[in-house]
């Protein structure tokens, strides 16, 4: 069993009470896609303020709402194409808040080197979510692996964040 296994099979309980409640108060699913991006805005500018432990914390917030949007949605039949296509848009946003975030940090505190590794990350991970978007309607049977997918992306930006020690993250 791995270690992310695990790690599900302990949340999975936690969550599926949380998606049932969310689902109870009729909330849509993509106001939760939305607060997750509004989250991460706030993470964004804890980073960008150099408080990466506070944003690594903001980070693990959002990270909630993000794993319990689709489950909502599905949960309460409100599965959408377009909520399929808004969550995965405001991932993006997200993702590129949080790195602009730093790009903000890190010229703030003159680390050229730095700055430009955000900027290569920022590259690395719009590349990868369009690759991948790309392969599923071009050659959909070569499509089923990835690599740095979002959730690793944010596990990484997470650990990044609370120790303080994001230039090897990115």
């Amino acid at each position: 069993m791995t270690f992310s296994r695990v790690i599900g099979d302990v949340c999975k309980p936690i969550i599926l009470w949380i998606v049932r409640g969310l689902a109870l108060s009729r909330i849509h699913p993509n106001v939760l896609t939305f607060l997750g991006l509004v989250i991460n805005i706030g993470a964004a500018w804890l980073l960008a303020v150099g408080q990466f432990r506070w944003a690594g914390a903001v980070i693990i917030g959002a990270g909630l709402f993000d794993m319990v949007d689709g489950r909502v949605a599905r949960e309460t039949n409100r599965v959408t194409r377009f909520g399929g296509f808004f969550d995965s848009v405001l991932d993006r946003y997200s993702d590129l808040a949080l790195l602009v975030g730093l790009l903000v940090w890190y010229g703030s505190i003159n680390r050229f080197f730095y700055v430009v590794l955000t900027a290569a990350a920022m590259t690395g991970c719009v590349m990868v979510s369009y690759t991948r978007s790309r392969s599923e309607n071009c050659i959909p049977s070569l499509c089923k692996v990835g690599f740095m997918e979002r959730p690793e992306r944010v596990v990484l930006m997470i650990i990044g964040a609370l120790s303080e020690r994001m230039p090897p993250v990115l």
